[in-house]
């Protein structure tokens, strides 16, 4: 007798074994951003079946095992913890960091010049990383010491990897990766370049870099960028992404706390209205275009110098609610976001995009 069971599209089979492989229920990652990633969001998305992420980069050891407890109070879901790969220590220049802050201090308090260390100890917050146990572990600008990926291993934690180019994702794969991120040049936040000078020339956008990858790695693509409603989950799928992450279309969640001119600016902004920048942080990195990253300025500083110089002017413009001087990232599908509890909208968006695939 024939099957009655409809048949499954290779869609919805890409995404199912993914959801299998690690553990979730639907194929939607919150993005980890070292911004806004509190505990409460990432169990919300993990409760409705997605994966839950923390972006740790100044995150502490200490930081990490608590982040990991207080998600665990909530969630007996899935989570990521992502951070950055170290950049050689950066070269300094007096009379440029000078002209920047006196740049800055147009737009809040004159920054001091900084001296470091300016991120906690890379080698220790990997140890909490494992320690901590999530689902995975994930990288963004370069690969894990060999190390770190043999640890992770060792206890069951797979490895996303963030990668903007075939050539960083084959490096990715080649260094133990066990799914790729696929960065289109629509994602907000920062680049994922492995060579931060390169960061401008790799701006491909997802709809051409999800097949390229799909088609050339053996391993499941999960496409992030522009990624903002259902439609976009659809058409990520269609191209041959086995999952989604979404990052700015969480950021109006009332559990993502974001400043309120923040959330505020991203219901309003139009794709054409977010920007390219190294004002924040001295790496590339994709926010929403204000008076700070519009105006003409000395050359940013090398990261993360340029991110402690601009400390003290992002803290007091989100304190004032000044979107003139406030880091505000977002990603050019911005507009789609919505304020709503971020479970309901996880569940509400694969619920919306089963529905579009065959």
């Amino acid at each position: 007798m024939a099957s009655t069971t409809p048949a499954r599209g290779p869609q919805m089979a890409r995404a199912v074994a993914f959801c299998e492989r690690f553990g979730l229920r639907i194929p939607v990652l919150m993005a980890p951003m070292a911004a806004a990633s509190p505990p409460g969001l990432a169990a919300a998305v993990a409760n409705a079946g997605g994966m839950g992420a923390l972006g740790a980069l100044s995150t502490t050891p200490e930081g990490i095992a608590d982040w990991a407890r207080a998600f665990r109070a909530q969630s007996n879901g899935s989570f990521q913890v992502n951070l950055w790969m170290p950049d050689p220590p950066p070269a300094r220049d007096a009379v440029a960091e000078a002209a920047m802050a006196e740049f800055l201090s147009g737009y809040g308090p004159r920054p001091a010049i900084p001296e470091g260390p300016f991120l906690p100890d890379f080698a220790a917050q990997c140890a909490a990383i494992i320690e901590a146990g999530p689902a995975a572990v994930s990288s963004i600008m370069g690969v894990f010491p060999p190390d770190v990926v043999a640890a992770a291993k060792a206890r069951g934690i797979a490895w996303f990897a963030c990668a903007t180019t075939l050539a960083e994702a084959r490096a990715a794969v080649a260094a133990g990766a066990d799914a790729i991120v696929a960065q289109g040049a629509e994602a907000g936040g920062h680049r994922g370049a492995f060579d931060p000078a390169a960061a401008e020339a790799q701006l491909t956008g997802g709809l051409a870099l999800i097949p390229r990858l799909v088609d050339a790695l053996d391993v499941p693509v999960i496409a992030t960028g522009g990624i903002g409603d259902a439609r976009g989950i659809a058409a990520a799928l269609t191209l041959g992404a086995s999952a989604v992450q979404i990052g700015t279309g969480f950021l109006r969640c009332p559990e993502a706390g974001i400043a309120p001119a923040w959330a505020d600016a991203i219901a309003a902004v139009e794709p054409e209205g977010t920007m390219l920048t190294r004002m924040f942080s001295g790496r590339l990195g994709r926010g929403i275009a204000n008076d700070v990253a519009r105006a003409p300025a000395p050359p940013a500083a090398p990261y993360p110098v340029q991110r402690a110089l601009f400390a003290p002017v992002r803290a007091a413009a989100e304190a004032a609610g000044d979107v003139g001087a406030m880091q505000m990232w977002a990603g050019q599908a911005a507009r789609l976001a919505v304020a709503e509890p971020a479970g309901v909208l996880a569940a509400r968006l694969w619920r919306e995009a089963e529905a579009l695939l065959p």
